[in-house]
């Protein structure tokens, strides 16, 4: 299984590897700072640096869904590099930012609605969560909340619970349709201050100031008890 260094830090913008496996179209490493897709945020493109200059272009990351293995998809006609070649993973960091940046906003939002979240999905202009929720909230008075807490620069940290610890406390779970992965004895959490705290294995900045101001733009209705709320960087 590949070493999943982005969990501890998602500051990490490279790191070196070494080529385990691979499969049509994709890359397989030993460790990666690549983060695959999940939990409603994208996976990770960037390059890949050979020793002997070869540069290779990683369009997306996923991880296979029997296997659990991280899946580096290069670009369609690009050879595959034999297993044992050592190399440096780079991410494209500007856009992991932002998403980063993004993933932790929801977080806030998250907070600030009294519902669970049905759905989600993250992206680079625009985010969203959907709410089992019967009336819209007041766009105003939400922006305003989550504007309130980005300004506050409140730390935003990683740790753990055991699958005992999550079992007996079912309400750190917001999600009705994703459950955390249990099973291997902890569950990954992402405190937000004094505002959010919930499991969760994506990638966050570290403190809420570095988000900076959002905005919340279209509310819409997608059933009797749905309410999607879209939120935009200002």
């Amino acid at each position: 299984m590949t070493i999943e260094l982005f969990r501890a830090d998602s500051y990490l913008k490279e790191c070196a590897a070494t080529i385990t496996a691979t499969q049509e179209g994709a890359i397989i490493l030993d460790q990666s700072v690549f983060y695959p897709t999940g939990g409603g945020q994208p996976g990770d493109s960037g390059t890949f640096e050979l020793e002997d200059g070869t540069v290779i272009t990683i369009a997306n990351t996923v991880k296979d869904r029997e296997t659990g293995t991280h899946l580096h998809l290069v670009e369609e006609g690009t050879p595959l590099p034999p297993v044992g070649t050592k190399l440096k993973a780079i991410i494209n960091w500007e856009r992991r930012y932002q998403l980063m940046r993004m993933h932790t906003a929801l977080h806030i939002m998250c907070s600030k609605v009294d519902a669970a979240v049905s759905g989600g999905s993250i992206g680079l202009e625009k985010s969203r969560l959907d709410f089992d929720l019967p009336e819209a909230p007041d766009k105003e008075a939400l922006a305003a909340a989550i504007n309130e807490e980005i300004a506050a620069n409140k730390p935003v940290e990683i740790a753990a619970i055991s699958d005992e610890e999550l079992e007996a406390n079912p309400d750190l779970i917001r999600t009705m349709s994703v459950k955390p992965p249990t099973g291997q004895g902890s569950v990954r959490t992402i405190r937000v201050g004094d505002v959010d705290y919930q499991p969760c294995g994506g990638t966050h900045v570290k403190s809420t100031g570095e988000i900076g101001p959002i905005r919340i733009g279209k509310v819409e209705k997608k059933g009797k008890l749905n309410r999607r709320i879209n939120i935009h960087f200002s």
